[in-house]
């Protein structure tokens, strides 16, 4: 075979400086991207102050929207407990309303009634300290053992704050006796007195009564007063204006009626005595206008303190004007 002849030594220089300057080349390169990669990752981090401040603002979002909903939380549960209030003492205002509509007004009757002094016609009738009671005669119907055709229209309506000093203690509790027709003498009711209406005898609600006409109507009421609209336009705690004597109630136009609610979860925070020791210390009508005793009440309960302040604040205080029905079984 014949020797093939070597390349020449020009072509072969520029060839090997060729691979010297590429081999030169790569490793530049890649030091250069190595530089560049780092250079990036440290531009794209977070210093070390960046992240206190960060964190620090995130804690503060967050102890923000912490309060908010504490807030939030604490502003609905008042609401819920001040709707609460308001349903009782609207159930037992519209309770009452029927019943003082329907109240018999004849002087051949008697009451048990607040009143400065006693009157002729009224034996039980004096002055209430603390939470009033009062009772009457009203066609409504009510609870009786006896049945039969001998059960009457009428009942005995009464009102006042339970004192027993069980569970049931500081809490509004209303009677309705049902009677039967006046001159059924020989029936009796379940404590053996007669179960008739008897004109012209003393009405004593409370005396020697069963717990069975008894129902608790407001259960977180534990004041209760009441005062008169006198038909001459006087705000009196009497019932009458002309004669020392009640009639049938002509004298009275209206009674007011004021109470004070307190709310169950609050009224965990107290005793009995100390919800009868603050029913105490809210004073009695002594002739203020409309109104006037509410705000009476409320500066005692913002002055009080003794008791726990979650449990004041949450005292409802609510006032209402039952006008009397004209309408009555007419006079003797």
């Amino acid at each position: 075979m014949p020797n093939e002849p070597n390349p020449p030594v020009e072509a072969a220089v520029p060839a090997a400086s060729l691979q010297h300057e590429q081999a030169t080349r790569l490793p530049l390169q890649r030091l250069f991207r190595a530089l560049t990669m780092k250079q990036r990752e440290r531009v794209s981090a977070f210093t070390l102050a960046e992240l206190l401040v960060s964190v620090g603002v995130l804690v503060l979002l967050t102890l923000l929207a912490t309060q908010l909903l504490n807030n939030a939380a604490t502003i609905m549960t008042l609401g819920h407990r001040q709707m609460d209030a308001d349903s009782q003492a609207r159930e037992l205002f519209d309770r009452m309303a029927i019943d003082f509509a329907q109240m018999i007004r004849r002087s051949d009757v008697d009451y048990y009634l607040k009143s400065s002094t006693t009157a002729n016609d009224c034996r039980l009738c004096n002055r209430q300290r603390g939470n009033d009671q009062i009772a009457f005669y009203s066609t409504v119907p009510g609870w009786s053992a006896i049945t039969g055709a001998q059960q009457g229209p009428v009942s005995i309506i009464g009102y006042r704050i339970n004192v027993s000093g069980t569970t049931l203690s500081n809490r509004l509790e209303r009677l309705g006796e049902a009677l039967v027709w006046n001159g059924a003498t020989s029936d009796t009711r379940s404590d053996g007195r007669p179960a008739s209406v008897i004109f012209w005898a003393p009405l004593n609600p409370w005396a020697n009564l069963t717990t069975n006409p008894f129902d608790i109507i407001g259960r977180d009421v534990f004041r209760f007063e009441y005062y008169y609209l006198l038909k001459n336009g006087d705000l009196s705690s009497t019932p009458w204006y002309a004669t020392s004597s009640v009639r049938g109630m002509q004298d009275v136009s209206a009674i007011i009626v004021d109470v004070a609610v307190i709310d169950s979860k609050s009224r965990v925070l107290l005793s009995n005595s100390d919800i009868a020791g603050l029913a105490e210390d809210l004073a009695d009508y002594s002739g203020q206008a409309p109104g006037g005793s509410l705000a009476g009440w409320r500066a005692t309960l913002d002055g009080n303190m003794t008791l726990p302040r979650p449990a004041l604040s949450s005292v409802r205080l609510y006032e209402r004007s039952f006008y009397l029905s004209s309408a009555s079984l007419g006079s003797p």
